[in-house]
């Protein structure tokens, strides 16, 4: 099967085309509307990883001159990037447009933004002679484009199911190894101090035998950049096969772990090089999706969750004070 037949696996702004036996697929949510044309480039950098090389062709050349590819008809943008006239459409929809009339649209307004006089990217490409001052101006200049990059791809509607389910959930079980695993841990600790029930197992066998006490009303909640991490995969697996509501934040939208998720909140990166690899740039956007997941729990419970927070605000006061005795 060449580049050009070969179909992608996944849908745009949602999980699993197939449920495992056992357990019903969810209806097909209602597809998300297209990105707006400043959310194309994010876009481009989040899936281009995971298209196949004829289509990642089609996805560099409309995100480096969308003016010019705008200008294209389907025929002469698959003749200037070498593809065909099939992987020019099934590009412009895995790129989250019904087809290539609405993303040449999307191509006409990036372009114009671009000519407003928007300055261009810089080049942060870090290198072993980089003196410290810019080692931190590139850093902090992928960190914003990361930020910039995963706010604008975020499906707000996957993100507020994903709320609710946690909002309402007797218990919730956060997968993560590695840079992921901080994130884990991170979420959980936020939602212990508004009060509600979670976990966040590091070790991949307690991480399967807790999702094996889950039910339905519970949540599990995996976070994994590649979404192919066989230690976050099988417990989310089994706590789908278990009946919990499925979460998953990657940054591969067509990944294996999205098979077992009910919700999928999709990360972006900026590219991997020797001296910044992907868990940097992965760790930072997954850290937003788990505030924004927190923040919108916090408001769905804000009348146990203010008190729950004092009191521990309270409760720790006193290893706050200079002193380190507990005030009187």
């Amino acid at each position: 099967m060449t580049d050009d037949v070969k179909e992608t696996s996944g849908r745009p702004g949602g999980g699993r085309s197939a449920a495992p036996e056992g357990r019903s697929a969810p209806a097909s949510p209602t597809l998300p509307a297209p990105p707006a044309p400043g959310a194309l480039t994010a876009k481009v950098r989040t899936l281009a990883p995971s298209m196949t090389r004829s289509m990642q062709r089609v996805a560099v050349a409309v995100a480096d001159d969308p003016a010019g590819c705008a200008a294209l008809t389907v025929t002469g943008l698959a003749e200037r990037t070498g593809t065909s006239e099939a992987t020019v459409v099934r590009t412009a929809r895995l790129l989250g447009y019904p087809g290539y009339r609405d993303l040449r649209l999307a191509l006409a307004g990036l372009a114009a933004q671009q000519h407003s006089g928007r300055a261009p990217a810089l080049t942060t490409d870090i290198t072993v002679d980089d003196p410290i001052a810019d080692v931190v101006a590139k850093l902090a200049h992928d960190e914003r484009r990361t930020l910039a990059d995963t706010a604008a791809g975020l499906d707000t509607a996957q993100l507020d199911a994903a709320v609710t389910a946690l909002a309402a959930a007797r218990r919730t079980d956060v997968y993560g190894i590695g840079a992921s695993g901080l994130v884990a841990q991170d979420l959980t600790q936020k939602l212990l101090r508004i009060g509600l029930l979670a976990h966040a197992p590091g070790d991949p066998h307690l991480a399967v035998t807790n999702a094996v006490q889950l039910r339905p009303g519970d949540v599990a909640l995996a976070v994994t950049h590649s979404g192919s991490t066989a230690d976050v995969i099988e417990p989310l697996r089994v706590a789908f096969e278990r009946g919990a509501t499925t979460i998953a934040v990657t940054g591969r939208p067509d990944s294996p772990v999205t098979q077992y998720a009910d919700h999928l909140l999709t990360t972006a990166t900026c590219r991997e090089s020797e001296l910044r690899p992907a868990a940097m740039s992965s760790r930072t956007s997954q850290l937003l999706v788990v505030d924004c997941l927190f923040v919108g729990v916090a408001q769905r419970t804000y009348a146990t969750a203010a008190p729950a927070l004092a009191a521990s605000y309270e409760a720790l006061a006193h290893r706050r004070d200079p002193r380190g005795a507990r005030p009187r």
